[in-house]
């Protein structure tokens, strides 16, 4: 169990953040894209499309990092979620995976902080709910067992998914 003392939600532009990282809702080519991606990439500038293109790519439920570039932030860690296909293909355990995933590159990088956006809520048609609900849940569990990062931002795009993930960090 986790106090809700090292997570917290706010709505805001997560290019705004003043954290150690800020994820990235990437996609497996780490290319520039629409929604939370396209807007980080165009916050970052053109370095960050030019890092990524070097990094090869990322599979679904895994993460990368790089540098924030023209971001508040030190860090992008690229987190590609799953493409929603009714939840029989194993979308839950890959979007738990992009969360996690992207814990431990912040704890092996030695970062305090890192926020998050709705991973997978967008484009990729991940249902809210269950969607937050994955995301508390596997970073307390985290969180748990790790002292960094020491706090973890949910930055909503909206009321909606603030409520959705305030109401899940009040279930842990």
């Amino acid at each position: 169990m986790i106090s809700s003392d090292r997570m917290t939600v706010v709505e805001a532009d997560i290019t705004t953040l003043d954290v150690d990282a800020v994820v990235n809702a990437a996609n497996e080519h780490l290319a520039p894209g629409g929604g939370v991606c396209g807007a980080i990439h165009r916050a970052a500038g053109p370095g960050l499309a030019r890092e990524c293109a070097g990094v090869g790519g990322c599979p679904t439920g895994q993460a990368r990092i790089t540098r924030g570039h023209g971001l508040t932030a030190r860090h992008v860690i690229h987190a590609v979620g799953p493409v929603w296909h009714g939840g029989g293909a194993g979308e839950d355990g890959l979007l738990a995976g992009a969360y996690r995933n992207s814990l431990i590159l912040a704890r092996d990088n030695g970062l305090a902080s890192i926020a998050f956006p709705a991973i997978s809520t967008g484009i990729f048609g991940f249902p809210a709910e269950r969607a937050a609900a994955i995301a508390v849940r596997t970073v307390a569990a985290f969180l748990a067992e790790n002292a960094l990062p020491d706090r973890v931002v949910f930055c909503c795009f909206g009321a909606e998914s603030a409520g959705l993930h305030r109401e899940a960090i009040t279930h842990v």
